[in-house]
């Protein structure tokens, strides 16, 4: 990979909760070199749409964007996302237009109807003590990036079917499934589709990731001051941010994944997991910077 393949990288720290828009979604972006990522609108709420629109139609040419979620469900354990469903997709990008087509009138991008699907609901453990009968029990299923990735880096990585808890990101990641159908051909979704010599790329990120990779460690990976967060900054040769006293953690996520993208965009081994087969990357996808 060339060196300057990519000219700007942008992490997004994603929420999928009810509603418009969200104090939990935050976009950051950084210039290659080493000085300090930004805030894109500060003080602004995003709504999950709007989110899309700017990656598609704002966001500079050539950059590297991560967003916080999981690209797909776990597949190769069960040879299918809904084991026994004959309805069940092949692939990630058929999950995708399956969250859509069954959420289509879910405003704002949610996506309750698709786990309110009789067949669907089946695999997942919900609100209520609602645990569907093919949730499997335990943690959940998780994906091989989750399984070998993640937690060979110290991560507790949580099952995409779990929908309980504070650490659940399967409600995010449903609701992304959709951004990512809007973006199929918009620019390469790695490793759904294979890294392109040109054009601006997104992949899915996890952000403890980034923190680790600045030194914290993952039970220590949320930065909720700006001097915590300057000091990763700082572990990732990139230029301090302006700011005092406390910040919360999704600007703190997304300004820090900002700039570990830049650090690790032109690594080739980022790029070719040992794991990574054509079928998991068909099916499941990866975690960026889960070897």
């Amino acid at each position: 990979m060339r060196p300057d393949r990519f000219r700007h990288f942008a992490a997004i720290d994603w929420s999928g909760a009810a509603g418009e828009r969200h104090a939990g979604i935050a976009v950051a972006i950084c210039e290659a070199g080493n000085a300090a990522p930004k805030i894109v609108r500060p003080g602004h709420r995003w709504s999950r749409p709007e989110v899309a629109a700017w990656i598609e139609h704002q966001m500079p040419a050539e950059t590297l964007v991560g967003l916080d979620i999981s690209g797909s469900l776990a597949f190769a354990d069960a040879g299918a996302f809904f084991p026994g469903w004959p309805s069940s997709p092949d692939d990630a990008r058929g999950l995708w237009a399956l969250v859509e087509r069954l959420c289509a009138d879910d405003p704002h991008l949610g996506a309750a109807s698709f786990v309110d699907h009789p067949e669907i609901a089946r695999h997942y453990r919900r609100h209520g003590g609602r645990e569907g009968d093919l949730f499997g029990g335990g943690t959940g299923r998780l994906r091989l990036t989750e399984r070998i990735g993640q937690a060979a880096l110290g991560c507790r990585p949580t099952s995409n079917f779990n929908l309980v808890g504070a650490s659940q990101v399967g409600k995010a990641s449903l609701t992304a499934m959709r951004v990512l159908h809007r973006l199929d051909d918009k620019l390469a979704l790695w490793p759904f589709d294979p890294l392109p010599d040109h054009g601006s790329v997104a992949v899915e990120i996890y952000t403890t990731i980034a923190a680790i990779a600045a030194g914290r460690s993952a039970g220590r990976s949320k930065l909720r001051s700006f001097a915590e967060l300057n000091a990763a900054l700082g572990a990732l040769d990139s230029k301090p941010v302006r700011g005092r006293g406390p910040i919360d953690d999704h600007r703190s996520d997304a300004l820090l994944a900002a700039a570990w993208l830049r650090t690790v965009a032109h690594a080739p081994q980022f790029w070719s997991p040992d794991a990574l087969t054509p079928g998991i990357a068909r099916t499941e996808g990866w975690t960026f910077g889960a070897l």
